[in-house]
């Protein structure tokens, strides 16, 4: 039975209030672990905890801090096994994705270890003689990390490697159903010696800790990936009180498959970025759009393929999905299906999963025959559902991808260069790709989206070390 604990100043704290119990989505009668809650003192004792720790962090020079996050990056790939397994059975994603999901963090910690050593300004040409003018990137101070539970390693990496490298320390919120696998990995950063209070950690529900962390304490930015709802909320909090801020949000991808499309190839990736992770990917493909020449050719293809796919326990190593992660996820996800055999048409359903009763599976479904506004088109669900639509040419394929209060990924399958840069330049999304999925992006390129999908900054890649840092603009006279 694994426990929860906060990790605050380099203290290890179990809060003493309430408790909730933690099942396997694989199989809902095993409880593989206890959450503590935490409370709104626990958030201030992390600030506290990581201001105390900041005036030391943030003096470091960036070889130093390298050192510190290569550390990590070496206990994390000799923890990788444990690490994986336990977030496998905590959320329900099957373990061979996990554990790539692993070694990506690893990736992450090392890539931004290098950071430390590289310039972060650059000198600017002055009107006057004997002056120096150049920037500098400046650290902001406390940061407030909030992680959802989709991806309980690469998402909080991809935000705390870049906050430590440019010199700021952090309060890291993560989801409850991703909270053992939290108390692990700072178990293992712990062993690492990262700094007392450099990384805090604080376990216990939105409702009752969230707005502790965004309105109680000093905090100098946020970074969020979680629902639309809640990351318009902590923008306007945010931006209230001035507080830099970035929200990851929805997403309702749509994946374009012209005539020339070649389907051997093109159909795996598109069964890959629906269904994988139990479709419970911000990237995830929601939307099928299919020139009509090869709309039936590539139906047939994807009930040959959707019939294929294996729903197993998530520590099944053959496992191509899991069950999804949460009771209310289930029900979530259950009510589109519902939706979906009552108003569309449902072209392929996969199989159930043998043990379907012990555990919240849902069998990979891909349903039509719904207009462009319908709830199924236009909602993110979360989960491993697909609408199919027909489109008579290009310009109407990019039309339907275009229509969405979302973009933050997409992706067009075709052999002609020219509908290929039509499409990167056209398609309304922040990640746009041709002939690969639309689920994920490397990790050492930017992640963001278009219209609701985010707050127009940018994860991952250099652009991460602009949100996490203030540009200062500095000059010298000589004589």
């Amino acid at each position: 039975m694994v426990h929860s604990r906060n990790w605050v100043g380099g203290e290890w704290i179990t809060p003493a209030s309430d408790e909730l119990a933690v099942k396997n989505p694989s199989n809902i009668h095993e409880e593989i672990g206890v959450l503590h809650l935490s409370d709104a003192s626990h958030i201030v004792q992390a600030e506290q905890a990581a201001r105390a720790a900041y005036r030391s962090w943030s003096r470091l020079t960036g070889a130093a801090r390298s050192e510190y996050l290569y550390r990590m990056a070496a206990a994390l790939e000799s923890a990788s096994a444990d690490v994986a397994r336990l977030a496998s059975m905590e959320m329900g994603k099957p373990i061979t994705e996990m554990q790539g999901e692993v070694i990506r963090g690893v990736n992450l910690l090392r890539y931004y270890a290098a950071e430390g050593v590289r310039s972060n300004g650059v000198v600017i040409p002055a009107s006057e003689p004997n002056v120096l003018q150049h920037t500098k990137k400046v650290p902001l101070g406390v940061v407030g990390v909030i992680t959802p539970w989709n991806f309980p390693v690469a998402i909080p990496l991809w935000k705390i490697a870049p906050a430590l490298i440019c010199g700021n320390t952090v309060v890291w919120k993560p989801a409850e159903n991703a909270s053992l696998t939290a108390t692990l990995l700072c178990e293992v950063f712990a062993a690492a010696a990262l700094p007392p209070g450099v990384l805090n950690l604080v376990v216990g529900k939105g409702s009752r800790i969230g707005d502790a962390l965004l309105e109680q304490i000093s905090l100098d930015a946020v970074s969020f990936t979680g629902s639309t709802a809640t990351g318009t909320r902590i923008a306007q909090i945010c931006a209230k009180r001035n507080i830099k801020y970035q929200t990851e949000m929805g997403g309702k991808n749509a994946a374009v498959i012209l005539n020339d499309a070649d389907l051997e190839k093109t159909v795996p990736m598109i069964v890959s970025g629906a269904y994988r992770s139990a479709g419970q990917k911000c990237t995830a493909t929601s939307r099928i759009i299919i020139e009509s020449g090869i709309y039936d050719a590539f139906v047939e293809a994807m009930k040959k393929a959707i019939d294929g796919i294996k729903l197993a326990p998530s520590l099944d190593p053959s496992a191509y999905l899991g069950p999804v992660a949460s009771a209310s996820q289930y029900e979530t996800v259950r009510s589109y299906v519902k939706l979906a055999r009552e108003q569309a048409e449902i072209v392929a359903e996969g199989r159930s999963a043998e043990a379907n009763e012990e555990g919240y599976y849902i069998p990979p479904i891909a349903a039509a025959g719904v207009d462009p506004g319908h709830p199924l088109i236009q909602e993110e669900i979360f989960g491993p559902v697909t609408v199919m639509m027909k489109a008579a040419d290009f310009d109407e394929a990019i039309a339907l991808c275009n229509q969405s209060l979302y973009g933050l990924s997409a992706s067009l399958f075709t052999r002609d260069l020219a509908y290929a840069h039509r499409f990167l330049d056209e398609a309304q999304a922040g990640m746009v790709r041709v002939n690969q999925e639309t689920a994920g992006v490397e990790y050492q390129s930017p992640f963001g989206g278009l219209k609701l999908s985010s707050s127009h900054s940018r994860e991952q890649g250099q652009a991460a070390l602009d949100f996490y840092t203030e540009l200062k603009t500095c000059a010298i006279r000589y004589w």
